[in-house]
């Protein structure tokens, strides 16, 4: 019988400025990663890491899910059921979104 030894994978860290499986061409939106609140709380953003959003409204956690991007200060979002919307970052904790003010939050 012959045996074979194989080698134990390496993890290797995934570069801290780009998401899993992107490339350096893709820049992860960093500035604007996190949680983003309307004053009465009841929309919530959470903006993700791997350029996805879950936002939740009122006790409806996960009401609308999907991938967003960010160009400078605009973010475009698209919801995984075709739904499209968009804002603007006004400066580093004030986002206008769809008629709404959402704030950067310690979450």
């Amino acid at each position: 019988m012959r045996l074979r030894i194989f080698a134990a994978a390496t993890l290797v860290a995934t570069p801290p400025s780009f998401a899993f499986g992107e490339t350096a061409m893709t820049p992860m939106p960093y500035p604007y990663v996190g949680m983003w609140v309307t004053d009465d709380g009841h929309i919530r953003h959470e903006l993700l890491p791997n350029n996805r959003y879950d936002e939740a409204r009122g006790t409806r956690e996960s009401a609308y899910r999907g991938r967003y991007e960010v160009t400078g200060t605009h973010i475009e979002y698209w919801d995984d059921t075709g739904f499209t919307a968009d804002g603007d970052f006004v400066d580093a904790n004030t986002l206008h979104h769809a008629g709404m003010v959402l704030r950067r939050s310690a979450r």
